[in-house]
């Protein structure tokens, strides 16, 4: 993890590091997503063609881990999620 400062006009400067590890040029556009917590940046595509590659459906399908546990149903999922909503809404009124 890479620590910077923004300046006075609202600059961040991405670390060489990053830089090249992504192969971002000066000039390079990224949209910004706000997730409450912290932003995320994601570049936008240039005529050199887009970072963030299209998959096609099999190409994504084949990228999936297998599973071989147990038959997880519906409701289980289900349970689960509101599990995870309880715990979440009491922690955060809790404080």
């Amino acid at each position: 993890m890479a620590r910077v400062k923004m300046s006075e006009n609202g600059e961040v400067q991405l670390p060489q590091a990053v830089r090249d590890a992504h192969g971002f040029q000066p000039g390079a556009e990224f949209d910004i997503i706000d997730g409450g917590k912290g932003i995320t940046l994601l570049p936008v595509e240039t005529q050199q063609g887009d970072p963030r590659k299209k998959l096609t459906l099999e190409e994504f399908l084949a990228m999936r881990p297998t599973y071989d546990g147990p038959t997880i149903t519906d409701e289980m999922i289900e349970q689960t999620v509101l599990q995870e909503a309880k715990r979440r809404w009491d922690e955060k009124n809790s404080r």
